[in-house]
């Protein structure tokens, strides 16, 4: 079933805490950049628990898990939800690999090898919402675009730690 966006299961705004003293790549601030834009202007973002949006999300990264923070519109602080980030690892360390791997084709100038880059970052944002949908499928619910978005600014919060990872 098709999720339909209204105001009130839209995000307001977006607040990614610790992602200040991050020196990403041009394609991490892009796709960091673009994730924030689009969330605020096309989103579909419904707490399964209350219905008063649109919403103000803070994202961060405590003791390795993903917490949200969610205010309503009536300025309620909805449960801090708190993800393992060891789900999302992986994928993770895949997006930082291709980054590197778009870095170089772009310095290269290699045009095909950049558009097949292109297309396993697709892909491997597709992985990344699917999963997060699914985690919080009982609290949260989330069409592809929003979850995809999210999980690119998850990755971003994770641009220091995904070299430890390896």
């Amino acid at each position: 079933m098709p999720m339909k966006s209204t105001t009130k299961s839209k995000i307001r705004t977006f607040d990614l805490r610790g992602a200040d003293d991050l020196a990403p790549t041009a394609l991490i601030r892009r796709d960091h950049e673009t994730a924030l834009r689009d969330l605020k202007s096309d989103s579909f973002f419904q707490p399964v628990k209350d219905h008063y949006g649109p919403y103000e999300v803070i994202l961060s990264v405590e003791e390795n898990r993903l917490v949200f923070r969610i205010i309503n519109d009536a300025g309620q602080e909805l449960p801090m939800l708190v993800l393992s980030v060891k789900p999302y690892q992986r994928l993770i360390k895949d997006y930082f690999l291709i980054v590197h791997s778009y870095d170089e084709a772009v310095r290269e100038g290699k045009p095909s090898r950049i558009e097949a880059i292109d297309m396993g970052r697709r892909g491997l944002h597709n992985e990344g919402a699917e999963l997060l949908m699914e985690r919080l499928s009982d609290k949260i619910l989330l069409d592809l675009n929003t979850a995809r978005r999210l999980f690119s600014l998850i990755c971003v919060l994770h641009s220091g730690k995904a070299l430890m990872w390896r």
